[in-house]
């Protein structure tokens, strides 16, 4: 039987809570990393699967409460070749959350067990 194959996206909570961000604005940086590992691993199998199912796909998405937070799992993450994408936000060089390449999720989910859903 295969697995499910999930995206998991973890944004930087602390950009609302403490610095003021818009809701919408968190939303728009977690749809423009999503965007960039559509585009940079589009020929990926594990992507090809997950979009020939656009009715059923899943999603998980976290938070994590600092930047120091974000930099760390994007280096645990290159450390263990999970493909994914640190958004920085420009012209102001901020990082603002991470979208990791579908996978199936048995493959990955040890990677965010100690982030919680966004709330």
């Amino acid at each position: 039987m295969s697995s499910t194959v999930v995206q998991y996206i973890i944004v930087r909570s602390d950009l609302v809570k403490e610095l003021g961000w818009p809701i919408g604005a968190l939303i728009a940086q977690a749809c423009h990393a999503v965007t960039a590992t559509m585009h940079l691993f589009k020929d990926d199998e594990h992507l090809q699967s997950y979009l020939a199912n656009l009715e059923s796909m899943h999603k998980i998405t976290l938070e994590c409460s600092s930047e120091k937070d974000l930099r760390d799992l994007s280096e645990k993450l290159t450390e263990n070749s999970i493909a994914h994408h640190l958004w920085i936000e420009q012209p102001e060089n901020i990082p603002t959350c991470i979208a990791v390449k579908p996978y199936p999720k048995e493959h990955i989910q040890k990677y965010f067990k100690k982030f919680n859903l966004l709330k």
